[in-house]
């Protein structure tokens, strides 16, 4: 929730900002339409203080932007260590074993926030060191064991091992911790699908589609729950959750491009079907609408 509220709080100048530089064109606009039958008067005074006003919160606000991300980003160093930044980036291109040492540099450094263990029990998970990436996981429980973050850390690690009921398991301690938040409702709902229990996806699912989530969670939450609906015979609601379903499409692929990072392990294999599967039934919506 910190992380979040400093996020937003450091957009305020930037959007301050933006809406100074509106208030300098439109003050110049104004001016310039009062001044057309007048081309040698002066620009009215009330304009050109709009336009000059304006002009001075943007500047004045994009000199705090800055400074303001400076501040965070030093302190995200002295948080995370030197190179959470750098690793994080090389994990975002999938460069995971690059990004190893620089993780195990913050944690040596006392820099095991449950930030940095998360980052490194996944690096260690997808270049298969599965025993470390749970021993950080564990580790990460351990020292913060109120985080929600940590238990779908461990459950990302139970995932890429196809033991699906464990990170059930993990995501339902993490829903305790989090009980509103879609997301991890989502992945609970995965990983229950996955493992054969598909009532409790469903409760799961529809727990997750009574808030706003990510395209990326509602394309492939909406698709199941089409699924369900049309298993128990409600057309109404299995076209309302396709319909949604279509509408997010976009965050397909998100997933798709995540899929090299898995190529061979079983999850991975069984994503890439689900998600086969989820662009077929895009397809026949499409005909279905064509239609």
């Amino acid at each position: 929730m910190t992380r979040r509220l400093l996020a937003v709080v450091a957009q305020i100048p930037l959007v301050l900002a933006i809406m100074g530089l509106l208030a300098f064109v439109a003050g110049i606009g104004a001016a310039y339409i009062a001044n057309r039958g007048d081309p040698l008067g002066s620009l009215p005074g009330r304009f050109t203080g709009l336009a000059w006003g304006g002009l001075t919160v943007a500047a004045t606000m994009f000199l705090i932007w800055f400074v303001s991300v400076g501040l965070l980003l030093g302190i995200q160093t002295r948080r995370f260590g030197s190179g959470y930044g750098k690793a994080y980036r090389l994990m975002e291109t999938f460069k995971f074993e690059e990004a190893i040492p620089l993780l195990e540099q913050s944690v040596a450094a006392g820099k095991d926030t449950v930030d940095v263990l998360m980052l490194l029990a996944n690096a260690y998970a997808h270049t298969g060191r599965l025993a470390q990436a749970q021993r950080i996981a564990d580790r990460a429980i351990e020292l913060y064991p109120q985080e929600s973050a940590a238990y779908v850390t461990l459950s990302s690690v139970y995932r890429l091992e196809a033991a699906y009921d464990a990170a059930a398991e993990v995501l339902n301690r993490a829903t305790k911790l989090e009980p509103d938040s879609p997301v991890i409702r989502a992945e609970l709902g995965f990983m229950q699908q996955y493992a054969g229990n598909a009532p409790a996806a469903r409760e799961a699912f529809e727990r997750a589609a009574g808030h706003a989530m990510p395209a990326m969670y509602a394309v492939r939450v909406y698709y199941h729950l089409a699924n369900a609906y049309a298993e128990d015979g409600d057309a109404r609601q299995a076209a309302r959750a396709a319909a949604k379903m279509v509408s997010a499409r976009d965050g397909l692929a998100s997933w798709q491009s995540g899929l090299a990072a898995l190529a061979g392990t079983a999850y991975g294999q069984r994503l890439a079907r689900e998600l086969e599967e989820i662009e077929q039934a895009l397809q026949d919506a499409d005909a279905a609408h064509t239609g």
